[in-house]
């Protein structure tokens, strides 16, 4: 007689980390061997980090996959995604080598003031972006498809609030701290009442940062779920972008370093080949799910 059927063996924690499955703070708990908690309740400070900042962190993670799923770009194709991630290696990897043997230190600060520059630009350049190439695309479009595409801007639009909400929440989060800080007094409030009132407006200040550090990335991929009003919007807005970023790249930084055919290979490498692929994954909708501007 066979014996009781034994559980699954539960997997590592680092798998589950790894398949972007985060555990409850319960269950990270049981990873933790037993005789590891006594020295790590003797280190009062790492506990607490622990015990209130891992639920804040994947509550924001939770949140940002919620308010920008990855399934909101239509028809995700491997082979393009496949594709896109040796394009972005393969620039990566020439602008390291141009910096390598024709840049100075002076160029290599200068491409990470670029690189920093890009992350900060890209999310609002898009929201700019974003409304002008809705419109062309909404006018191409014909009449019958238009009703489909009003219902697809709803959470488009949530997705975009939720965003400008994240990015305005720590400006606003720290005026109210510093007249907090400054006026608790005159505000006729008790000390344990201002800091009580603090210490929620940093926990707001933490959260809304975590949940942009999560959001930024899928909401720029995802071109704040642009495919939901139309499935050709994310790889048109990509194309567009890349050129808006290559110009100011251009207007702030000058040419990259080298020869002068190396400066205009790099200049125009770079957008050309985003342009290219996203051309491509527009063909690949086209042929293999029948998705063009007009129908």
């Amino acid at each position: 007689m066979p014996g009781p059927r034994r559980p699954p063996p539960r997997p590592s924690l680092w798998r589950r980390f790894r398949d972007d499955e985060w555990p409850t703070l319960r269950e990270l708990f049981g990873y933790v061997q037993p005789v590891l908690w006594v020295p790590l309740m003797c280190c009062v400070w790492p506990f607490l980090a622990l015990l209130v900042g891992y639920p804040m962190l994947r509550a924001a993670r939770n949140k940002a996959r919620q308010v920008f799923p990855s399934e909101a770009r239509f028809g995700v194709d491997p082979h393009v995604v496949r594709v896109q991630t040796t394009r972005a290696w393969a620039a990566a990897t020439a602008s390291v080598l141009i910096l390598a043997v024709y840049g100075t230190s002076a160029d290599w600060d200068q491409a990470q003031e670029q690189f920093v520059m890009r992350l900060a630009l890209t999310p609002w350049l898009l929201l700019l972006t974003a409304p002008v190439v809705v419109l062309v695309v909404f006018r191409l479009a014909p009449p019958a498809m238009r009703p489909r595409m009003r219902a697809g801007l709803r959470p488009a639009v949530r997705a975009v609030l939720w965003y400008l909400g994240a990015l305005s929440a720590p400006v606003l989060l720290l005026v109210g701290m510093q007249l907090l800080a400054s006026d608790g007094t005159k505000l006729d409030a008790s000390e344990l009442v201002v800091a009580l009132v603090l210490l929620v407006l940093l926990v707001l200040l933490a959260w809304a940062a975590m949940f942009l550090a999560f959001a930024s990335a899928r909401a720029v991929r995802g071109a704040f779920n642009a495919a939901g009003v139309h499935p050709v919007l994310p790889a048109l807005l990509t194309g567009v972008l890349v050129w808006e970023l290559a110009g100011i790249n251009l207007y702030y930084g000058g040419p990259p370093p080298g020869p002068p055919l190396v400066q205009w290979c790099a200049l125009l490498g770079g957008p050309a080949s985003v342009t290219a692929v996203a051309w491509w994954e527009l063909r690949r909708l086209r042929t293999r799910y029948g998705v063009t501007v007009r129908g």
